[in-house]
C-alpha cells in the first residue's frame, strides 16, 4: 500500500507517506476509497506529509474528500506532526528532606546500652 492507516474508535486515519506524484495520486485515492467502504468510518482524518502538498496531493486530497461528500462522512485534514525534542535537561529528582532544626542525630542518651553503675 501506498498509504499508512489506521482504524480507531470509529476513525479511519490515513497518513501519506511522502507528497504524491502524478502515478501515486490515483493509487492513494483508491487505497482510501476501498478502506472507506471496507470500515464504513463515522470520521475520515487525512494527514498531509508538508504543509504545501503538490497538485498530484491536491488531487488526491480532492477526490478522497468528494468521496466523503457522497458517502455523508465527514473529512478532517491535518498537516504533518512535528517531533519535539527535549533541549534542557530534565530536572534533578528532589533531594532528600535535610533534618529538622535542632535535630541530634544521636540517639536519646536514655536509651543507650553500657553497664550499669
Amino acid at each position: 500500500m501506498l498509504i499508512r492507516h489506521s482504524f480507531e474508535d470509529g476513525v479511519l486515519h490515513v497518513s501519506l507517506p511522502h507528497d504524491l506524484d502524478v502515478t501515486g495520486r490515483p493509487v492513494a485515492a483508491l487505497e482510501t476509497e476501498l478502506l472507506v467502504h471496507v470500515h464504513r468510518p463515522r470520521r475520515v482524518r487525512v494527514q498531509l506529509p508538508t504543509f504545501d502538498p503538490s497538485p498530484a496531493g491536491l488531487g488526491a486530497l480532492s477526490r478522497i474528500r468528494r468521496l466523503c461528500e457522497a458517502l455523508g462522512i465527514p473529512l478532517t485534514v491535518v498537516g504533518p506532526v512535528t517531533v519535539v525534542r527535549r533541549l534542557t535537561p530534565a530536572p534533578d529528582p528532589a533531594p532528600d528532606p535535610a533534618p529538622a532544626p535542632g535535630a541530634d542525630s544521636d540517639p536519646d542518651p536514655a536509651f543507650e546500652v553500657g553497664d550499669p553503675a
